[in-house]
């Protein structure tokens, strides 16, 4: 089972504020454990710079210009209070964006199975037309619409396992029938949306809130019961998944106390479905997780079961 593996150097460019989660260091533990022996059989590309046009697919034109003004040539410029841009802000976005969209694009032309883009800033709560919760882009929101442009598949799925809700992902697919949004997350926490009770306008959007300290079992039993089901009967033709690893019981940031074995078996659980409808088309985009060793472990039990091991 061929998985390509796309990074870029120039997302380590992206600085943040002294202490902030969202931090090179992360892309760092990701690129080690990766260079780990095990690895040896994953397809390696540098994510290109994304096109603005592409960008435009899931959000406005204001937006995407606002952002590039913004970009500093030295220093911080905040957009909100926890979410900011250095020089190297912009092509890290750009490059996120095109990790995603050439990963869709090998995926899609059936050149490797699956692949998994570990770039930064994450996307899933950047809005149509507004940057935040560190996310600038929607990542896995463009992967999908792209392939639904490009290769005009009728149905794309985007399955969202980071501990923090994708807001963005699901304002953007909220009045679209031909993409269901599904995730689980710790509620109550940022950005606070994410109730069962949001279903979007064609009850295409399904979240299962999970509360703090829930662990495996809960986790587990929110995709046994609730979301695998639905993405069966909604036979996706790509399914693009968001990939934060904030669950994680080491995690600073949630306290949601998901094990590793969790990533691996929920990864396999979304094969079997994209293996059922899709043809095992699987992109997964790198979003939250900011312990580093729990990082680490987590996306080298994601990789590893997506390579089939």
């Amino acid at each position: 089972m061929a998985t390509l593996y796309l990074s870029h150097p120039a997302c380590l460019e992206h600085d943040t504020p002294y202490g902030h989660p969202e931090r090179a260091d992360r892309l760092r533990a990701v690129n080690q454990g990766l260079a780990e022996p095990r690895f040896a059989a994953l397809q390696r590309a540098e994510a290109p710079e994304g096109d603005l046009d592409v960008i435009a697919l899931c959000h406005t034109d204001h937006h995407i210009v606002e952002l590039r003004q913004m970009a500093p040539l030295n220093g911080l410029v905040f957009v909100d209070s926890d979410t900011s841009m250095s020089p190297g802000t912009w092509e890290a976005a750009l490059r996120s964006v095109g990790g995603a969209v050439t990963a869709t694009d090998a995926v899609m032309t059936g050149q490797v199975n699956n692949a998994f883009v570990a770039t930064r800033p994450p996307g899933h709560h950047a809005e149509i037309g507004k940057p935040m919760g560190f996310c600038f882009f929607g990542n896995a929101a463009i992967a999908a619409r792209y392939a639904q442009r490009k290769y005009g598949i009728a149905r794309a799925a985007v399955v969202d396992f980071d501990v923090h809700h994708g807001n963005g992902t699901q304002e953007i697919f909220w009045a679209d029938p031909t993409v269901m949004y599904c995730s689980t997350h710790q509620m109550p926490l940022f950005p606070g949306t994410g109730s069962a009770s949001e279903r979007g306008e064609h009850n295409t959007i399904v979240n299962a809130p999970l509360q703090s300290e829930d662990g495996s079992e809960k986790f587990r039993s929110a995709f046994d019961d609730l979301i695998l089901p639905r993405l069966r009967q909604f036979a996706p033709e790509l399914i693009v998944i968001s990939a934060g690893f904030d669950a994680h019981c080491r995690d600073p940031l949630a306290s949601l106390n998901l094990q590793t074995e969790d990533f691996a078996w929920v990864t396999r659980k979304l094969m079997e479905v994209a293996d059922g409808c899709a043809g095992g088309r699987i992109v997964s985009v790198l979003e939250g997780g900011y312990d580093l060793q729990g990082l680490r472990e987590s996306v080298n039990a994601h990789v590893l079961a997506l390579m089939g091991a």
